[in-house]
């Protein structure tokens, strides 16, 4: 039997998913696709896991879209165009599905990120790099503009890299998409996986629900007016007052100990 395509591995609440086709460098096939899809669709309902760490097997974190799958595609009778939408659509669902989870999700990035591999980066909601991963939406080297990676990244770092990076097709190291606010974080690549994990164990130590409410709440408030965010977000620890874990919480601190939390 050949290896999953998508792993996974929970621990301590923590759920890592790993990209596993580096043949490819974790190309998002059109199996790579209905595989997180499935698994994004899974980790939604479930309550026993507080955060996802994403990450890459082999030498890449992830190439983008399989150009040999997408060149196949064309040899349809209307040139790919039906297939090339419903791949877009898809790959849109998968990525749209990383914000909407309640738990946080962290990339755990190494080598290359690139085209639809770095609007997976964008989308995800923390990333921790390798100090030689390389991102780049580089489509434009072979004539193929990255409109849909472009939405991720204009949302993520200012809008004027984003558009170099765009139309040169030119890739930035770590340390530069850190600078931009595309990363949090820049480790040595021996100490990757301990970081994210540290990252995620700190994250998973608070009370998920709130986490999970608050997470939610900050996508929903990037999109409106000032006041209509005061408003919003007013109303959102109103209910998150009313939580009896949050009562718990605060008597804890006052009380100068943990608190003890059952969720």
């Amino acid at each position: 039997m050949p290896d999953p395509i998508l792993l996974r591995e929970d621990d301590a609440g923590i759920a890592r998913l790993t990209l596993n086709a580096p043949a490819s460098l974790n190309a998002l096939s059109d199996a790579m696709l209905v595989a997180l899809r499935a698994e994004l669709a899974a980790l939604e309902q479930d309550r026993s896991v507080r955060v996802v760490i994403l990450s890459g097997a082999g030498r890449a974190f992830c190439a983008g879209h399989d150009l040999k799958e997408m060149t196949a595609g064309r040899q349809a009778e209307d040139g790919g165009a039906a297939y090339f939408r419903d791949l877009f659509r898809r790959c849109s669902e998968v990525m749209t599905a990383l914000p909407r989870l309640p738990q946080p999700v962290i990339a755990e990035v190494h080598g290359l990120a690139t085209a639809a591999g770095c609007q997976l980066v964008a989308h995800c909601d923390l990333v921790v790099a390798a100090e030689t991963a390389r991102f780049g939406v580089n489509g434009v080297n072979i004539g193929l503009f990255c409109s849909t990676p472009m939405v991720a990244l204009s949302r993520a770092i200012p809008p004027k890299h984003a558009f170099e990076m765009l139309t040169t097709g030119q890739f930035i190291d770590a340390a530069r998409a850190a600078d931009l606010g595309l990363v949090n974080r820049v480790v040595p690549e021996t100490g990757l996986r301990a970081e994210s994990a540290a990252l995620a164990e700190q994250i998973a130590g608070k009370l998920g629900r709130a986490v999970a409410l608050g997470k939610q709440a900050f996508y929903r408030q990037l999109e409106m007016p000032l006041d209509d965010a005061y408003a919003f977000t007013g109303d959102v620890m109103a209910a998150n007052m009313a939580y009896e874990e949050t009562a718990e919480g605060i008597a804890a601190f006052l009380e100068k100990r943990d608190p003890r939390w059952t969720q």
